[in-house]
């Protein structure tokens, strides 16, 4: 663990960039593996090499935004517009996703769908409701979770949580086909 972690300080935006395109991608082939009821690739070779940079550049938007929602979220409490009782522990951690998911998640998820359908030449936001909806229902308790670790540790869990979240999905879909 105390090698991920010195890396993780010495590098925090290219781990976070190295994280989401392994696990971020690794969620999408199971997912796609786990609909098909068999290994499969959720796009073109040459499209999966794209949605690895995809991933990481997401990875990239990601801390910066977590980076930047501590800010916002501080400077909330420092105005004494959240009670002061979210100021630490499970509190902080609670308002912080919440925040975060609320203002960040919906435009993170729109540029997420914006590469996807660049890489895939696809139009429209097909799902997107059922996407946003994650937020309420996995997000903001992952999160709460992930928001209670040391700041090196929180990147990576939410992209194991990403991960989660497309074996999930990828078992929902699977389960709709039977």
């Amino acid at each position: 663990m105390v090698p991920y972690r010195l890396w993780v300080q010495a590098h925090p935006f290219l781990s976070a960039a190295c994280q989401f395109a392994l696990l971020g991608t690794l969620g999408e082939v199971l997912a796609a593996s786990l609909k098909s009821r068999r290994p499969a690739l959720p796009c073109t070779p040459l499209q999966l090499t794209a949605k690895v940079l995809a991933w990481a550049l997401l990875g990239l938007v990601i801390k910066a935004g977590f980076v930047g929602m501590k800010g916002f979220t501080r400077a909330l409490l420092d105005h004494h517009i959240l009670p002061a009782a979210l100021a630490s522990g499970w509190g902080w951690a609670l308002a912080l996703s919440t925040l975060t998911n609320v203002f960040f998640g919906p435009q993170m998820m729109l540029f997420h769908r914006l590469e996807d359908n660049l890489i895939l030449g696809r139009r429209g936001f097909d799902g997107m409701a059922l996407a946003l909806r994650t937020l309420a229902w996995f997000w903001i308790p992952a999160h709460t979770l992930t928001f209670n670790l040391p700041a090196e540790l929180q990147v990576g869990l939410a992209a194991l949580w990403s991960l989660a979240l497309g074996l999930i999905l990828g078992l929902a879909a699977s389960r709709r086909r039977a």
